[in-house]
């Protein structure tokens, strides 16, 4: 695995640069990300490109032997931009302006933004395209970040509508698979469908669905068009996007299809302190990390990746700016988690940042060196972890155990209707990953339908919508099957099936789930060294399913027919 690091030679003096380039170099650091936030220094003006100081930025970096992985910036469009098109920020689900002044404040939708990010990335993609040091690249930063994949602006709706004219047909299409009857929703075209946000109530859950799946659709398009400019450009050079912790927005999967390596960014201090974790834990794990958090990230993101290649573009090196409580890793944990990416097979691991920023939002996130240039801890334990890795040598593949069968659109229905608080398809999978995880097992995440023939056990936590293929594969396999509740309780468009769930996959496990219930924190069904929390399927068996777990109160929590389980809560 090599090591590297993300760097911003725009906020340093010109003179410091060589100095910061051997640093980098003496520490062990093969490759360098720069570059994804510079627009409006690349471009002061519409046309008006400032290549010098990149020039010599690269340059810098590359007398050292450094590989350079360059980020198009069109996660920061430039003040000028905006100004010439207004309307290419999006809008929020409050139907209000994301204005100018951080990032990420364009709408996926908007053409004439489209058009501008595919024009700097081709300038970028020709003049570094071919540099020998010039190893990859990586699209955009962060797609979805600040709650930014969906946007309610007119220019989305526009689009919106070509795309249900496309996916259904005709607007009695749509109306049938929504349930349009319902509320006297009927539309007579598809000019009428609005987007779902300002609804006075809950908008139809298929409509909300459908908007979730042309937003990630937005997204795809938006990356391919950028993948499509560096092929051309820059033949040889991979390509690669930075994803995030814990976050459903698009389809992971499918963007992961248009590009060489899937990487993500690794903060388990902020993800411990700003997601669903218990008090006790927060102060239990407070400067380490939950011990899962990594580790499941690592596996999703190796599933989700073609031929499985994933790296870390971001990898937390000290406290960091922008959860509730903002602790130091303990001594030690930096190197850690280092080793720990490679040990799960991280091609690569940047460490964010190079220094400190003395200035601006990320002022109070730390780097490898103080904002005053001198080492910070996390210095020596990215040189530690170099020699470490010199001596761990190559590692081989994991033998395959347990697989995770999960899906994007799996957390968007949770995410719609969930039917009680806390109830995710996203979370229902990481308690299974911990639990496999305690178990000693290794763990892959595969989409619905994929091939499980090397695998002793298949988990599916939670999947409202099981497709045929889904079911094919369940059937083909000899493991041990673990089905979660409400799994197959969805039809693709979003209603329950006409036979009641779980749907297809009656054919796994004969039985039917006459009506579920969400359960109320401190609502409990105990059984033997276990309880029952947060939902509860009441299931009809069918031929040879029978109960494999009782509560102390009769309640069944478990039912199984032969070499398949289904856990109703």
């Amino acid at each position: 695995m090599k090591l590297g690091v993300c760097y911003y030679p725009e906020h340093w003096p010109e003179e410091r640069w060589s100095t910061d380039a051997r640093l980098m170099r003496e520490t062990g650091l093969e490759r360098v990300r720069l570059g994804e936030f510079a627009w409006a220094r690349i471009e002061p003006a519409l046309g008006e490109f400032d290549w010098g100081w990149l020039d010599r930025a690269v340059e810098a970096l590359a007398d050292e032997g450094l590989e350079i992985i360059l980020g198009t910036p069109t996660a920061t469009p430039p003040r000028w931009l905006v100004d010439r098109m207004p309307d290419m920020v999006a809008i929020d689900r409050d139907g209000k302006p994301r204005g100018f002044g951080s990032r990420r404040h364009y709408c996926f939708s908007h053409p004439g933004y489209r058009e501008q990010a595919s024009r700097i990335t081709q300038a970028l993609a020709e003049r570094y395209g071919k540099h020998p040091a010039v190893v990859g690249w990586q699209i955009d930063n962060e797609y979805g970040c600040h709650d930014t994949v969906q946007s309610f602006s007119p220019a989305a709706r526009d689009e919106f509508r070509e795309w249900l004219a496309n996916r259904y047909g005709s607007i009695d299409a749509l109306n049938e698979a929504w349930g349009n009857v319902f509320w006297s929703m009927e539309y007579a075209s598809f000019d009428q469908v609005e987007l779902p946000n300002l609804t006075v109530t809950e908008a139809n859950p298929s409509h909300w669905l459908a908007f979730r799946r042309f937003s990630s659709d937005q997204v795809i398009r938006f990356n391919a068009t950028q993948v499509s400019i560096l092929r051309r450009h820059s033949p040889g050079r991979e390509i690669t996007h930075n994803a995030m912790g814990f976050y459903t927005g698009y389809d992971h999967f499918a963007l992961a299809e248009q590009i060489d390596v899937l990487g993500w960014d690794n903060y388990p201090l902020g993800f411990l302190e700003q997601f669903r974790f218990s008090v006790e834990d927060k102060c239990n794990y407070g400067r380490t990390g939950h011990p899962d958090i990594a580790a499941f990230h690592h596996d999703l993101y190796r599933g989700c990746a073609k031929d499985g290649r994933w790296s870390v573009l971001e990898q937390q090196p000290g406290p960091v700016n922008w959860a509730s409580h903002n602790p130091a890793p303990a001594p030690g944990m930096v190197e850690l988690w280092t080793i720990e990416a490679a040990a799960h097979g991280a091609e690569m691991l940047c460490y964010f940042r190079w220094r400190q920023a003395p200035f601006a939002q990320e002022q109070m996130h730390a780097g490898l060196l103080r904002p005053d240039g001198r080492p910070a801890p996390a210095l020596e334990e990215a040189r530690q972890s170099f020699a470490a890795l010199e001596q761990i040598g190559p590692i081989g593949e994991p033998v395959k155990h347990a697989a995770i069968i999960f899906d994007y659109e799996a957390e968007w229905v949770t995410q719609i209707q969930p039917q009680g608080e806390n109830l995710s398809a996203l979370w229902a999978a990481f308690e299974c990953y911990s639990a496999l995880r305690e178990h000693g097992l290794n763990v892959d995440f595969v989409r619905p339908g994929a091939a499980l023939k090397d695998y002793s056990i298949v988990v599916m936590p939670c999947l409202p919508m099981v497709p045929a293929t889904c079911v094919a594969a369940l059937a083909q396999c000899e493991a041990q099957i673990v089905i979660g509740p409400r799994t197959g309780s969805k039809t693709e468009e979003f209603a329950i099936p006409r036979s009641l769930a779980p749907g297809l996959l009656r054919q796994v496990i004969p039985m039917t789930v006459t009506h579920s219930e969400s359960l109320r924190p401190g609502v409990e069904h105990p059984g033997a060294g276990w309880n029952l929390t947060r939902w509860l399927d009441h299931i009809e068996p069918g031929s040879g399913t029978m109960p494999d777990l009782v509560c102390d109160d009769g309640t069944v929590a478990c039912w199984r027919n032969g070499r398949t389980r289904y856990i109703a809560g």
